[in-house]
């Protein structure tokens, strides 16, 4: 089954993230701006766009699905 994902800025993101996963600091160490292109994939994992790779930076825990659909406005693709 292929991976599918919800790309979003780092700004969306910082507003999904909830009490126990990646705080503001964690985000900036791992060098996510508000700019930032990051992506989730339907497990929780949190990715941030490099030059020329994916990495993953951490994951989100419970009912992510629907904090990130509410704040992108979109669905797994």
């Amino acid at each position: 089954m292929k991976t599918r994902f919800i790309e979003m800025t780092g700004k969306q993101l910082a507003q999904v993230v909830n009490e126990g996963e990646l705080n503001a600091h964690d985000l900036a160490a791992a060098g996510v701006h508000p700019e930032t292109v990051v992506r989730v994939n339907e497990h929780g994992d949190i990715e941030v766009r490099r030059r020329d790779a994916w990495d993953v930076i951490g994951g989100l825990l419970g009912e992510y699905n629907e904090r990130i659909k509410n704040v992108t406005g979109l669905d797994w693709a």
